[in-house]
């Protein structure tokens, strides 16, 4: 990658529900994890930067319908607030999770910098609204509200809404597809939605291409990327929050993400969901970084 690299690490865990044998969510742990790993050094960044998360708690919010509204709504506020003080234009801007919830802060900063557009790999849809979620958190929810499907409060944060437009948006590799009501909703939105399997029968590197098109039709000022590891197969990434057995491998992974990543266009990616305390010797984490690595440093020519 010619562009400099900044990191931006976002251990934050209060969209996700912990289960019963957790302290807390784990995902917190990931930028800490990848460094333990060597990530860091090998990216080489320009510069690292750090938002520390709240406590984590499970309060509850009637009026919205999910957990930890408050909490989520203040850490996007500040997520905004340092990637917009650290953004360049030439620079590729890294995001470590995390859980998906993360994705409201990065939207509140791109709506403030332009109209831009939104591929969203990940192996659920994350399109919801609260009464289809059992847990109430809002990593499972996050699509909807940054498209502005969801509770005021969360949609229209510092009047906003809604950060990207769903006509901009790419929901791609979702693996839960025998729930009609889970699938409902963005079907019945204006998202671009392929699931897993209209994604295999579409072709991984054509789907790129057909969101760099849009952004071109739309004339958008840039994208970003939103990359949930559970879209990988269970068989080599199973350290997730919510495993789904079908997903995409490695070659796969890349063929969709390298021409993306190398588009000038492209603002940067958030890495979210992978779950440290699920793969303490880094089995599964090790051989991600290194595929992760080649795909960020080891590009297709510019498009």
């Amino acid at each position: 990658m010619k562009k400099d690299i900044n990191i931006f690490e976002f251990p934050f865990n209060l969209g996700l529900t912990k289960k019963e044998h957790e302290t807390e969510p784990g995902v917190k742990k990931l930028p800490d994890w990848f460094r333990k790993f060597g990530f860091h050094k090998r990216i080489n960044p320009k510069n690292i930067f750090r938002l520390e998360a709240p406590e984590y708690r499970m309060d509850f919010d009637e009026e919205t319908g999910v957990k930890n509204t408050y909490q989520v709504i203040e850490y996007a506020k500040k997520q905004s607030e340092l990637i917009l003080k650290h953004f360049n234009t030439d620079t590729f801007h890294l995001m470590l999770g995390g859980d998906c919830s993360i994705l409201i802060g990065s939207a509140l900063a791109l709506k403030q910098l332009g109209n831009f557009g939104l591929f969203y790999l990940d192996g659920h849809t994350d399109y919801i609204l609260p009464k289809l979620s059992p847990s109430g958190g809002i990593a499972g929810m996050d699509l909807a509200i940054a498209s502005g499907l969801g509770h005021q409060k969360l949609t229209n944060i510092n009047d906003l809404k809604p950060y990207f437009q769903e006509e901009h948006i790419f929901c791609v590799g979702n693996a839960e597809t025998d729930d009609d009501q889970y699938v409902g909703e963005i079907l019945n939105s204006k998202i671009h939605y392929l699931d897993l399997e209209n994604l295999r029968r579409n072709g991984f590197r054509k789907t790129t291409e057909d969101f760099l098109r849009m952004v071109d039709e739309k004339n958008l000022d840039g994208f970003f990327i939103h990359f949930d590891v559970d879209v990988l197969k269970d068989e080599i990434m199973p350290v997730v929050d919510s495993r789904m057995e079908d997903g995409i491998d490695y070659e796969n992974l890349k063929e969709i993400l390298k021409p993306l990543i190398v588009d000038k266009r492209c603002f940067g990616l958030e890495i979210t969901i992978l779950d440290p305390d699920y793969d303490k010797e880094g089995i599964y984490t090790q051989p991600f970084i290194e595929n992760l690595i080649q795909i960020i440093n080891e590009p297709t020519k510019r498009i």
